[in-house]
C-alpha cells in the first residue's frame, strides 16, 4: 500500500507523456458554453460608418468626421504608453566621464569635495575682483586730476531740450577741461531714434560731428559739435582704441562752425556746415595708462565656469553657481548699467540680483531641474549649456548684429531691416517648437504644456486689448515664457535653455525689470508723436547792406494758435532759442526775428514745433535760410530730438 502511494506521488510529480496528452485532448473536447456568432457576423460585414455610429451618438450636434479626427488627434498627444522619457547619452562615455572618475578616484568625501569647492570660488572671486579693481584704475593726469569714468554715450550737450533755452543749462560752454576715461567697445553705440543735424536725421547710427579741419592753419586739432557722443569722438580722433577704451583730457572750446565729415578709426563722423554754441577738442601730448579688461576678465570667467561645469554633477550646485557668476560678468564687466560711481553700480546689482534669484529659483524648480538631473555628458552639457548661457548673456556683443533694437511696432517700422529679421527668426522659432512638441509628446506631457501656453495665450491677449497701454516683450520675458518649453534632457533644449537663461541674465542685470505694460508716453519717449505741425506764414527777410550798419534779419509769423496749443518752440541749428506763448506781448506769442551774427557766412536751419504747457510736441524739418539770404522751406512731415540712446548715456556738466 505505502509502495502503490509512492508510486502514485511519483506519477503526480512525474506525468507521463501519455498522460499529458490524454489531459490535453480532454481539456480540447470540453464542450464550450453557447455563443451567438450570428450578431457578430452580421456587425463585421456592416460598413464601417455604421458600426462607429453608435459610437457617436452621445454628441449628435457633432459630426462624425470632426468626432473621429478629435479623437485621433487626442489619442495622438497623449503620446506613447508608457512615455519615453528622454535621456541623453553621452558621446565618447569614457572622455565626457572622465573628469567624475577623477574626482571619484582622488576626492571621494563629500566634506572634501565641499572644501575643495568653495576654494575654487576664492580663487574666481581674487582674480575677479583684482583684474577688475586694475580694470577701473587709472593714474593721475597732470593737473587734471585722475580721470572720470564715463559711458559710451556721454556728452557735454544733452539730447533734446534738456539744456534750456539758449543751452543756459549746459554752461559754461569754453574753459574748462575734463580728465576722462572710456570703456572699450565704444564704436558700436547707436542712437535709436532720430536726431537732426541740420536738414539731416541720424538713426541707428554713431553721433559724430566733426572731426580734423580742412584748414589746419589756425587749429590743426579735430574739433567735435558739443552734442557728439565724446567716447566715440576720442576713437574718431585716435585718443583711445575701441578694443581696449582708454583716457584723455577733452576741453570746451566755446562756439564753433563748419564741422567737416570725415572716416577715422572705423568712425563716419557726420558734416555740419553752420555754427554750434559748443564745442571740443581733445588736448594732444596727454599722457594717460588706462586699459579697459573686460576681455581678459571674460576669459577668466569662462574658464571657471568651464571648469566648474566639467567636474560638478549636482545640478543645483551648477546652475545656482553659474547663474551667480555670470550675471556678476554681466553686471559689472560686459554689460553695466549707467551708474556715477562704483558703489551706485553695486547698489544697483543687489537690488536686482534678489529678484532675479527668485525667478531663478523658479526657472530650476520646475524646468531646468528636470534637464540637468542625471546628466554624465560633461562635455556637452560644457559646450551647449554652458555655452549657450554665455552667448544669450553677452547679447550686447553676440546678437548685435540683428537689426532689432526693440520689439515695438514703431521700431519695426523705422529700423532698416527689421520687418525681415522678425520674419526670419519667427520661422526659426517656429520650427523649434514644433520639435520641442514632438519631445513632449513623447515624454506624454505635451497635454500640460500646451494647457499652460494656451493660459500665457490668454494672457497676452487681455494685455494686448487693455486701452492706453502697449505690450512691450523685452528679451528677459521672453525668456520667462521659453524656459519652461525647454524643460527636457536633449541635447537642443540644452543648447536652447541656456541661450534663453543668458538673455534673462543680460536682461535683468542690464535693464532691471522693466515693465510689461507701457504707456506711449513710455515707449516713445521723445520719438515722433505724430502730432499736428506749425503752418508758417511767408517769413520777412531783411539783408544788410554796406549803407546799413544792422545786421540780416529773418522774422518768422504764425497765425493764431488752435486752443489746444499753448505756443510755439523754435530750433535754429538744434538749439532751442525761442518759447513764445499765446499770452505773451507784445505779438501775444505769434512772431520771432533771427538776427545773423557778423562775419558768419553759413547757412542757418530753423525748426518749429506747438507745445502744450511747457511740453514740446513734433518739430518740423529743417527749414534753411541760406548764407545768400534766401528761404527753403521746410520738407513735409516731423522730425525729433531725442533723448534715449541705446545704453544710457549721460551729461558730462562738471567739468575740470
Amino acid at each position: 500500500m505505502a509502495m502503490a502511494d509512492r508510486l502514485s506521488d511519483e506519477e503526480a510529480a512525474h506525468p507521463t507523456s501519455g498522460a499529458g496528452i490524454r489531459t490535453s485532448t480532454e481539456s480540447l473536447e470540453r464542450p464550450h458554453p453557447h455563443t451567438d456568432t450570428t450578431a457578430s457576423s452580421s456587425d463585421l460585414s456592416a460598413p464601417r460608418f455604421i458600426q462607429e455610429d453608435g459610437t457617436y451618438r452621445k454628441y449628435p450636434w457633432i459630426p462624425t468626421r470632426v468626432q473621429r479626427y478629435s479623437k485621433a488627434v487626442a489619442r495622438w498627444t497623449k503620446g506613447p504608453q508608457p512615455p519615453r522619457r528622454q535621456h541623453i547619452k553621452p558621446l565618447f562615455p569614457k572622455i565626457q566621464e572622465a573628469p567624475i572618475r577623477f574626482l571619484d578616484t582622488y576626492v571621494p568625501k563629500k566634506k572634501a569635495r565641499l572644501a575643495l569647492l568653495l576654494f575654487f570660488y576664492l580663487c574666481w572671486g581674487l582674480t575677479f575682483g583684482l583684474m577688475l579693481r586694475y580694470s577701473t584704475m587709472a593714474a593721475d593726469i597732470g593737473s587734471y586730476g585722475q580721470p572720470v569714468s564715463i559711458d559710451c554715450g556721454a556728452t557735454f550737450w544733452s539730447s533734446g531740450n534738456s539744456c534750456g533755452l539758449q543751452g543756459s543749462d549746459c554752461r559754461p560752454f569754453e574753459g574748462t577741461s575734463l580728465a576722462f576715461r572710456c570703456p572699450a567697445s565704444c564704436a558700436g553705440y547707436k542712437v535709436l531714434n532720430p536726431r537732426a543735424v541740420g536738414t539731416q536725421e541720424i538713426n541707428y547710427a554713431s553721433l559724430v560731428i566733426g572731426g580734423p579741419p580742412e584748414d589746419t592753419s589756425k587749429d590743426p586739432r579735430a574739433t567735435y559739435r558739443g552734442d557728439s557722443f565724446l567716447c566715440q569722438a576720442a576713437i574718431h580722433a585716435g585718443v583711445i582704441t575701441d578694443s581696449e577704451g582708454g583716457c584723455g583730457v577733452v576741453s570746451k572750446n566755446g562756439a564753433a562752425s563748419s564741422f567737416t565729415s570725415s572716416q577715422a578709426n572705423g568712425i563716419k563722423s557726420i558734416g555740419f556746415d553752420s555754427h554750434f554754441p559748443l564745442s571740443f577738442v581733445f588736448q594732444p601730448d596727454v599722457t594717460c595708462s588706462a586699459k579697459d579688461m573686460r576681455w581678459p576678465i571674460l576669459a577668466v570667467s569662462v574658464i571657471f565656469t568651464s571648469i566648474l561645469s566639467l567636474f560638478v554633477t549636482c545640478p543645483s550646485v551648477f546652475f545656482f553657481t553659474i547663474f551667480t557668476t555670470i550675471f556678476i560678468h554681466v553686471g559689472l564687466v560686459s554689460d553695466p548699467p549707467t551708474h556715477s560711481s562704483i558703489l551706485d553700480l553695486l547698489q544697483i546689482l543687489v537690488s536686482r540680483f534678489l529678484p532675479a534669484m527668485f525667478v531663478a529659483f523658479v526657472f530650476y524648480t520646475f524646468s531646468i531641474c528636470r534637464t540637468l538631473r542625471g546628466l554624465t555628458a560633461q562635455v556637452e552639457k560644457t559646450i551647449l549649456w554652458l555655452g549657450g548661457c554665455w552667448v544669450g548673456s553677452l547679447t550686447n556683443y553676440t546678437f548685435d548684429f540683428i537689426p532689432i533694437q526693440r520689439l515695438t511696432p514703431h521700431d519695426l517700422e523705422q529700423q532698416p531691416g527689421a520687418k525681415a529679421a522678425l520674419a526670419f527668426i519667427a520661422i526659426i522659432l517656429i520650427a523649434i517648437v514644433v520639435q520641442q512638441i514632438w519631445y513632449f509628446r513623447l515624454e506624454g506631457r505635451l497635454l500640460r504644456y500646451l494647457s499652460f501656453y494656451a493660459v500665457i495665450l490668454v494672457g497676452i491677449i487681455v494685455c494686448i486689448c487693455i486701452p492706453g497701454l502697449n505690450l512691450r516683450i523685452h528679451h528677459y520675458i521672453l525668456a520667462i515664457l521659453l524656459i519652461p518649453g525647454t524643460s527636457m534632457q536633449t541635447r537642443p533644449s540644452l543648447l536652447y535653455q541656456g541661450i534663453l537663461l543668458g538673455l534673462f541674465i543680460n536682461g535683468i542685470a542690464r535693464w532691471g525689470f522693466d515693465s510689461l505694460l507701457q504707456t506711449d508716453a513710455a515707449l516713445l519717449d521723445d520719438a515722433q508723436h505724430n502730432s499736428k505741425l506749425p503752418t508758417l506764414l511767408p517769413p520777412a527777410i531783411k539783408l544788410s547792406t554796406a549803407a546799413t550798419t544792422s545786421n540780416s534779419n529773418i522774422t518768422f509769423t504764425w497765425p493764431d494758435l488752435e486752443t489746444s496749443f499753448d505756443g510755439v518752440s523754435i530750433l535754429v541749428n538744434d538749439v532751442e532759442r525761442f518759447r513764445g506763448f499765446v499770452d505773451d506781448e507784445p505779438r501775444n506769442g505769434r512772431g520771432f526775428m533771427w538776427e545773423r551774427q557778423p562775419g558768419l557766412d553759413v547757412n542757418e536751419y530753423f525748426r518749429f514745433a506747438f507745445m502744450q504747457g511747457t511740453a514740446t510736441l513734433d518739430y518740423t524739418k529743417a527749414g534753411t535760410w541760406t548764407k545768400d539770404g534766401k528761404w527753403v522751406e521746410m520738407a513735409p512731415g516731423p522730425s525729433r530730438r531725442v533723448r534715449r540712446e541705446e545704453r544710457g548715456g549721460g551729461v558730462l556738466g562738471e567739468a575740470r
